[in-house]
């Protein structure tokens, strides 16, 4: 007998009042900052959006509050789980049910199930920038609006949604607000330059670390987006769009990656119809996407990149905005509608509530998408997934420009056939798919490489990817090889194998030029950045099928090497140099005052006295590697000493200082951070033992750029606009002093390691350096190289390493490096005279072909050119690097060229190497 109308009016009253009660309980962000999000000259501290986050957690029953970890300087980092308290209720379920579609291991019937029970997941994040102040306020503003809109729309979108808001960057929002706010007066505030990175170490380069997770941030947020929620939207908030535009939106320019999803495109396409559709339905004109802007889908190291390889809908937009009032100019190129921009905005003040306003109207776009078409996102997923491990599972090839411009090549030969009717199928299967060219079923890791321990931390950027990963129980046979228990297997046939086809594969980057003989057209970022390739580790590519004793890893677990015991012994111990950790343990020892000597005789491995197994099996600790004992072959060990560093920096921070300063710290250097008044003063030697110039320090001479380039140039700061505390850093190394104080200290008896940029010191200091990079007109005479001849665009490339140098102890005859000449960067290749004492070469260019992964038009120029070398000036000695060795903490491959620098620096007050 079911209840009466009137007691179902009253009990839904209750409800509803409950329901209000609930919000209007939920502070107002007035109520809570003191103003309205958006206001002119105002903007919150994360201390401040912290409070109001847990405080709406709280107090709204639309809301759970979940700390994602900490961030680099220890603050919680939040995530607002919003949906109907129905939904809350039931969140791990739904949870449940994103994972299991993303994972696309269950029947087509089961998925539809599935899907009609679950609810989308969107990610909505803000503040990975922190220079741009439009994320983390526009976020705080949708958690209000979340909380106390009851209007028809919203509450439909709670119903069929999960909305995970995320602070991309906590300690970015304190350190930008705070400084913004510190001006007392409203009008005068300014978003110049604080006196250090957004991000710890990376700065503006947070977004670039997806892949390889470096940063503890990232960390946090792929542990959640991978291996936890799954999102079939994410949406990350940027600024700042082109001039005379507002709002950039998907979808974006080509080329997209061969290896994503055709859905992911396509996907995009509806996004941004729906955004552009609401941002004209409500009047807000100035949305602009494709070429209107530069961003595309090629790179895979973004927050909203690496999602594509996910099958996820990444979405950017770049909005303008600041809190102090802007102009959008006129610009008549902005103003006459295409597709790229169907509706130009007017030139006109703009205020900082306006991009609240239309952050807003992109959320609610997506989220009102996400709602209507929640099934398919849901189904879509799954689809992605299981064409991926359809394309796993049996011969695949994978189409990539170089070799389709082969069989293209091949085709043409066989004109005559092509005319009349085209290539059979034969021909075609003969052109592309040659069974040795087919894709890997699997990739094994062996775990009997020499540095293990790196390709453990590989396997760790892997599972914080989510990647299924296995590992061998025992020994196993595949593909004709045999291999040792503990190796890893990463079969192809899994949802997310776009991802490992990325970390796996070179990159194939299409000849993108404006026109044919034209200019290159910028990649957004890397052309190629294969991380296996840039982390040195070894691996075999299993044509066929492989199964064995694996056992599968918990998803987003990391490994932890296993603990080797220390032998007794008699004669020392010996850590291999090939190890990069070796040195993490030699830093150890080091730091208790113990000895430690290279032996040249072993490529550099470390020797320690036989005293010290105590000690050394606590430096081991963490890195799984073994000491051997030592036994014959300790003539002519060198004596390593503790060196004392000083890493140059910049007012505003360097993000290559930065992320050296990361790399330095994980592997247990000590270091002091200077700035350029500090250098310029000189007694440096009196301080430091070896000094760190990297990329930016100093700037490329112009007879060693391309065109003319010199890089990024030092910023330009007011000194009356900083305090005073801050103010001895500001400056920059450039001119004849700068070049004076670098020499004096090497002349007294000091190291100097200089990389990119930097490394132009050379040619500064006198030494016979000229520039490799140069090409013969049709006359015969040298001509200055011009980027229609050449352009590398960030890229993996190969150079032969003297093996007959110590600073290339532990290195192979061959190493992958990053090279960049595009976007950002320079990197110098150098002519060395014939037979110089003064200068000796370590890496060099041997092949006209020396791409691995990317983009190298005119790589035939680097034959022959040395990309490192070191000279002897005065008692010191100076090594220099055309390229970033230890680029965004990633390059392990070529750390030891900088351990090695810094390891054989010499003590002001003892013996040189090899003495004592």
């Amino acid at each position: 007998m079911g209840i009466s109308r009137t007691l179902q009016r009253t009990l839904l009253v209750t409800l509803l009042a409950s329901a209000g009660a609930l919000h209007a309980a939920v502070p107002s962000p007035r109520a809570h900052f003191g103003f309205d999000i958006g206001d002119d000259y105002m903007l919150a501290n994360y201390t401040q959006t912290e409070a109001y986050f847990r405080k709406v957690a709280a107090q709204s029953d639309r809301f759970r509050l979940v700390e994602l970890g900490k961030t680099s300087e220890g603050r919680p980092q939040l995530m607002l789980i919003a949906s109907s308290p129905a939904n809350l209720a039931r969140l791990e379920e739904f949870r449940g049910i994103s994972e299991r579609l993303a994972r696309a291991r269950d029947s087509e019937e089961v998925a539809s199930a599935l899907a009609a029970q679950g609810r989308a997941v969107v990610w909505i994040d803000g503040g990975l920038h922190a220079n741009e102040t439009v994320g983390p306020h526009q976020l705080i503003e949708t958690v209000w609006q979340l909380a106390s809109r009851d209007d028809a729309e919203t509450r439909r979108i709670l119903d069929d949604t999960i909305v995970l808001l995320v602070h991309a960057n906590p300690d970015g929002q304190e350190l930008y607000s705070d400084w913004y706010m510190r001006e007392p007066v409203p009008q005068k505030r300014v978003l110049d330059k604080p006196p250090r990175l957004y991000q710890k170490y990376a700065g503006h380069d947070n977004n670039r670390d997806f892949y390889m997770a470096a940063l503890q941030e990232t960390r946090n947020m792929n542990l959640a987006m991978y291996t936890r929620w799954y999102p079939q939207i994410v949406y990350n908030h940027h600024q700042t769009s082109p001039k005379g535009t507002v709002i950039v939106i998907p979808p974006y320019r080509d080329p997209y990656n061969y290896n994503i999803d055709a859905m992911i495109p396509v996907g995009l396409e509806a996004l941004g119809a729906a955004m552009n559709l609401r941002y004209l339905q409500e009047a807000k004109p100035g949305a602009v996407s494709k070429r209107g802007s530069v961003y595309s889908t090629w790179w895979n190291g973004g927050l909203r990149t690496m999602p594509y390889f996910h099958n996820m809908l990444g979405v950017l937009t770049e909005i303008t905005g600041n809190p102090t009032p802007m102009q959008i100019p006129f610009l008549p190129e902005r103003q006459l509608p295409d597709s790229n921009l169907p509706s130009p905005v007017p030139a006109q003040t703009w205020h900082f509530r306006q991009s609240i306003d239309y952050s807003l109207t992109a959320n609610w776009a997506l989220l009102d998408y996400a709602s209507r078409h929640r099934e398919q996102l849901l189904l879509n997923i799954y689809r992605m997934g299981r064409n991926s491990i359809a394309r796993g599972s049996a011969d695949n090839w994978t189409a990539s420009p170089s070799a389709l411009a082969r069989a293209g090549e091949r085709a043409a030969a066989a004109a005559p056939a092509a005319k009349a009717g085209g290539l059979s199928a034969a021909q075609v299967g003969e052109l592309l798919h040659q069974p040795a060219q087919r894709d890997p079923r699997a990739y094994i890791i062996p775990a009997d490489q020499a540095d293990f321990a790196t390709a453990m931390k590989f396997v760790n950027s892997l599972q914080l990817a989510g990647i299924e990963v296995q590992r061998a129980t025992r020994a196993f046979d595949a593909a004709g090889k045999s291999y040792p228990v503990g190796s890893y297997i990463v079969r192809a046939d899994q949802a997310f194998r776009p991802h490992l086809r990325d970390m796996f594969e070179p990159q194939d980057h299409p000849q993108d030029f404006e026109y044919a003989g034209g200019p290159p057209i910028a990649p957004y970022d890397s052309a190629g950045w294969t991380l296996a390739l840039q982390m040195g580790v070894a691996f075999d590519r299993v044509l066929e099928a492989v199964d064995g004793p694996f056992a599968a890893l918990p998803i987003g677990q990391l490994q932890a090497p296993v603990e080797q015991a220390v032998p007794a012994s008699q004669s020392g111990y010996v850590l291999d140099a090939r190890a990069n950790d070796a040195v993490l343990a030699v830093n150890r020892l080091l730091k208790q005052g113990l000895e430690v000597r290279r032996l040249p005789a072993r490529d550099g491995a470390y020797w320690v006295p036989a005293a010290s197994a105590q000690a050394m099996t606590a430096a081991l600790r963490g890195t799984g590697l073994r000491a051997e004992p030592a036994g014959n072959g300790l003539e002519g060990a060198q004596l390593v000493r503790k060196p004392r560093i000083g890493l140059w920096d910049q007012y505003g921070g360097s993000m290559v200082s930065g992320w050296t300063r990361l790399v330095l710290e994980n592997f247990g250097f000590d270091y002091e951070v200077v700035y350029p008044q500090q250098i310029l003063a000189g007694d440096l030697r009196q301080r430091f033992d070896v000094l760190l110039l990297p990329s930016g320090a100093l700037p490329l001479p112009a007879a060693l750029a391309i065109e003319g380039k010199a890089g990024r140039a030092a910023p330009v700061i007011d000194p009356a606009t900083v305090p005073a505390v801050y103010r001895d850093r500001l400056g920059a190394l450039e001119g004849d002093a700068a070049v004076a104080a670098v020499r004096a200290f090497m002349e007294a008896g000091g190291d100097v390691v200089a990389t990119g940029s930097s490394s132009g010191l050379a040619q500064l200091l006198g030494l016979p350096v000229t520039n490799h990079l140069h090409g013969v007109d049709a006359g015969g005479k040298v001509k200055v190289l011009t980027q229609r001849d050449y352009y590398i665009p960030g890229s993996v490339l190969q150079v032969a390493v003297d093996k007959t140098q110590p600073l290339n102890w532990g290195l192979g005859p061959q190493l992958d490096v990053y090279f960049s000449d595009g976007r950002w960067d320079n990197a110098p290749v150098f002519d060395l005279p014939a037979g110089s004492d003064a200068l000796r070469p370590l890496l060099r260019f041997d092949s006209a072909t020396p791409l691995r992964s990317g983009w190298a038009w005119g790589q035939g120029y680097l034959q022959g050119g040395v990309l490192a070398a070191e000279a002897q000036v005065g008692q010191g000695r100076l090594a220099f690097f055309g390229t970033d060795i230890t680029f965004r903490a990633q390059t392990h491959a070529s750390f030891k060229l900088l351990f090695n620098s810094l390891l054989r620096a010499r003590n002001q007050s003892a013996p040189a190497a090899g003495e004592g």
